[in-house]
């Protein structure tokens, strides 16, 4: 009898501890941004970043790591100001954020359907904001950069690399 409650212990706090871990990495560690009327973009042939109008602004960001930002907003921009961002790679969002379907923009960059611009470089050391246009809606998150690859991984970072910050051990 020992056993089995012994058992069912270990078996609840196991559902108990997998239903945890769920929860925290699809809902507990996100929070919902306010509503913005603008977002920041880099122009082409500018040194500064600039504000652009957006309306129905959807975010979501997340303390524990750098590249849980997503973002979805109405936008009207020619895509002839903005910079051209090579290598744009959506993230997955969590389902409950529906605005953001990262397989349907992989597939509309791929089909070129839609064009992925620079928001902001380097907007922590090796994170890139990108931000991608496509019929006047705005999708925008983070992903890492090459220098940020390199970095991460403890490799030199490449030629043209802003210096990394200090490790913390």
């Amino acid at each position: 009898m020992t056993g089995r409650i012994l058992v069912s212990f270990l078996l609840l706090a196991t559902v108990l501890a997998g239903v945890g871990t769920y929860y925290f990495q699809v809902y507990g560690f996100y929070d919902e941004l306010p509503a913005q009327d603008t977002v920041r973009l880099t122009a082409a042939g500018e040194d500064a970043l600039q504000d652009f109008a957006v309306r129905n602004f959807q975010g979501i960001d997340s303390d524990s790591s750098p590249i849980r930002y997503r973002a979805c907003f109405d936008i009207d921009v020619a895509a002839e100001v903005l910079v051209p961002y090579t290598g744009a790679t959506p993230l997955n969002a969590p389902n409950w954020f529906d605005c953001f379907d990262a397989g349907a923009l992989t597939v509309a960059l791929r089909d070129n359907r839609a064009q992925a611009f620079m928001a902001e470089g380097n907007i922590s050391y090796g994170i890139d904001r990108v931000v991608v246009l496509m019929d006047g809606r705005g999708y925008a998150w983070q992903q890492i950069n090459p220098c940020g690859e390199a970095h991460f991984d403890g490799d030199p970072v490449p030629q043209g690399c802003p210096p990394p910050p200090e490790r913390r051990d």
